[in-house]
């Protein structure tokens, strides 16, 4: 074979998607058919990265948000010489293979994100670009330019179609994010068929409303085309661009282009062997030649790109060997050093001083403490600064060139929000945290899943947690909202009872690298409870016992967030025989060894009480089938928060009455 062609290259791709989804008998081959051309100009002549190395810092990100054509993805990174053998290729969609049905960043080398529910992935994209222009405009120099890196990402109709795409591509053209490359995949097809019936908006000009670069009318089946549009984008200084590449769904197939037949199933033995005619691929199944292969893999510089980035990051080291450290660290993952002495010596003094505040306003403090120490530390809130107080004095906002910028106003957006979130959390040197009314959880949840599926560390913060927000009533207050986040596998829910809890669950949820944590705060203020030294460390532990009895409990009362203080006051009417356990994160309590939690909750002990203003059912895990729990299964009411509380049940006089019903 002589020197391959760019279109002989692009059909590498398309036919290892082809022989993938067909060997499965699952998948979507029409996408990688159709964007194949324009994925090979980008990987082989723009993309900067290292495939020795995907971790590489500096790299370019590639987020493919039409994850359902993870089959492109894949064979990208096989051709390119990632760790992805040809036999993960022919194990598509099968058990334990690196290769999913859609892109999974934990299981696949070179997988920046996980994507597949439509347009999250290009708001990721929006937090990974945001993470590059604020690392560059905190650490690059006049002479080392250390930060200079790319995100390009693919989308489709579909992703345009979901209402994330407007708030993140808005905010996205707010700040100027340059750097940001989509490629619009315009095939005009989506699952149902032709989309001339159900897509019919502008979509240049809505992007350019948003003050996004447009590049309109790319053919992208022609590689000069494409390379000329990616030209045009580079030479964007202050907005992001769109590059608009009219495509055909499963281009090549005699029969299926441009129909939804091609969308999300196998093509057919048939269809398979007259594409491979149609675009003269005389090669069998996963049969790439040699020249193809050199072809892919001639043109990756990465090795030497890393190497001149080390070398460049040498100088500025002896340079600004502080800044140096500080961004070494934070691509580590690690934490400055004395953080958590800090973090436990804050705790105590708010032990020892017992202030008797909101949650919301404890969260507040904490941020305003803990920010000082982590510059790595980012956050903001939709349009609710002044409510889930999260503002500190040092906030800075990330609409500016400032190095220091690390406030985010998001607007009303809290879906974008969450998943810009995910975005900086995914790309390193970021721990970000969001917030808005618990309630508003529901806007953003599929978000926060995907936090928890891909191991984001993001601090989802959320306030007004209970029917005790007030006069809002029950548009605002949140019932079931708990327990459906508790329910998230890889999610940790707090709900602190007091500024000392409110501030150790900050320090965990800023501690936990591993997966995202929700924090849920009070509008009301908070009684303090007294502990002692051992009691305020196992509050890390997600439940203890923050009042024992004389002797084996006969009685256990188990509370969250702003119940605990009822569960205290109630407890002092039942006698010295009754237990009161704080279980701020059942999530975290659940993952302790058998031994600690019968310490905490004795299997003996079957007269069981929990106590939490949200949904009953949640708490029969603890409490048992022969338990009580006072809660709520209703929606809430308008009034003032103290005559709502008595109204639906939370009294000492309920509690004792339902600890003394047991038995």
């Amino acid at each position: 074979m002589t020197t391959p062609s760019r279109r002989e290259l692009a059909n590498a791709i398309r036919f290892l998607a082809i022989d993938a989804v067909q060997a499965a008998n699952s998948g979507h081959p029409g996408m990688p058919m159709g964007m194949a051309d324009i994925a090979e100009v980008l990987w082989n002549d723009y993309l900067s990265h290292n495939p020795n190395n995907p971790n590489w810092f500096n790299r370019d990100r590639f987020v493919l948000s039409n994850g359902h054509g993870s089959m492109l993805q894949y064979a990208l990174l096989h051709l390119s010489g990632y760790d992805l053998s040809i036999d993960e290729l022919k194990n598509f969609r099968q058990l334990n293979s690196k290769t999913p049905g859609h892109p999974e960043n934990f299981m696949t080398p070179g997988i920046e994100t996980t994507t597949g529910p439509l347009g999250q992935g290009f708001a990721n994209a929006v937090g990974m670009a945001l993470a590059e222009k604020l690392l560059a405009q905190r650490f690059n120099k006049p002479e080392h330019t250390i930060v200079d890196n790319r995100t390009w990402v693919f989308m489709g109709d579909g992703c345009l179609m979901e209402g994330i795409s407007h708030e993140a591509a808005s905010l996205a053209g707010t700040w100027g994010l340059h750097k940001l490359v989509a490629f619009w995949d315009d095939n005009k097809i989506s699952i149902d068929g032709n989309t001339d019936g159900w897509f019919t908006d502008n979509t240049p000009a809505r992007f350019e409303a948003y003050g996004w670069n447009v590049v309109r009318g790319v053919n992208g089946q022609d590689a000069a085309e494409i390379k000329t549009a990616i030209e045009t984008a580079l030479k964007s200084t202050d907005k992001p661009t769109l590059i608009c590449c009219r495509t055909t769904i499963g281009y090549g197939s005699p029969a299926k282009a441009g129909k939804e037949s091609s969308h999300g199933a196998p093509l057919g033995k048939d269809e398979v062997a007259a594409t491979r005619q149609a675009l003269g691929w005389e090669y069998g199944p996963f049969e790439i030649p040699e020249a193809i292969y050199d072809g892919w893999r001639v043109r990756s510089t990465g090795v030497q790109r890393e190497a001149d980035w080390n070398q460049l990051f040498d100088a500025y080291k002896s340079q600004y060997p502080d800044l140096a450290a500080e961004l070494t660290r934070r691509i580590s993952g690690d934490l400055p050093e004395g953080f958590v002495e800090a973090a436990d010596a804050y705790i105590a003094k708010l032990q020892a001083e017992g202030p008797v505040i909101a949650s919301r306003k404890a969260s507040q403090m904490a941020i305003e403490t803990f920010a000082p120490l982590l510059p790595e530390l980012i956050g903001g809130s939709a349009d609710l600064a002044h409510s889930n107080l999260t503002l500190w004095k040092g906030s800075k906002s990330v609409a500016t060139n400032d190095p220091n910028a690390n406030y985010i106003y998001y607007g009303v957006r809290e879906f974008a929000m969450t998943a810009i979130s995910n975005g900086l959390g995914l790309h390193e040197c970021f721990i970000p945290y969001d917030a808005t009314f618990l309630v508003f959880s529901d806007y953003a949840r599929n978000a926060v899943r995907m936090s928890a599926l891909m191991g984001a560390h993001a601090i989802h913060v959320y306030t007004h947690d209970s029917i005790g927000l007030g006069e809002d009533g029950p548009t605002h207050q949140p019932i079931e909202h708990m327990a459906s986040l508790r329910y998230i596998p890889n999610n940790d829910l707090w709900r602190p009872c007091d500024a000392v809890e409110s501030a150790a669950c900050w320090k965990a949820a800023i501690l936990r690298s591993d997966g995202p944590s929700c924090l849920v705060f009070s509008r009301q203020n908070l009684a303090h409870q007294q502990r002692n030294e051992q009691q305020v460390a196992d509050i890390a532990r997600g439940g203890y016992v923050l009042k024992d009895s004389n002797g084996a409990p006969e009685v256990i009362l188990i509370a969250t967030g702003s119940e605990v203080g009822l569960a205290m006051d109630a407890a002092a009417q039942l006698g010295d025989k009754v237990r009161v356990v704080s279980m701020p994160s059942t999530n975290v309590f659940d993952r302790q060894d058998a031994e600690y939690r019968e310490s905490v909750l004795p299997r003996d002990c079957r007269k069981r009480v929990a106590i939490e203003a949200g949904v009953t059912g949640f708490w029969h895990k603890y409490v048992g089938l022969d338990g009580a729990v006072i809660g709520i299964d209703d929606f809430g009411a308008s009034a003032p928060a103290e005559k709502l509380f008595p109204e639906f049940g939370f009294t000492v006089e309920k509690v004792v009455e339902a600890a003394r019903a047991l038995g």
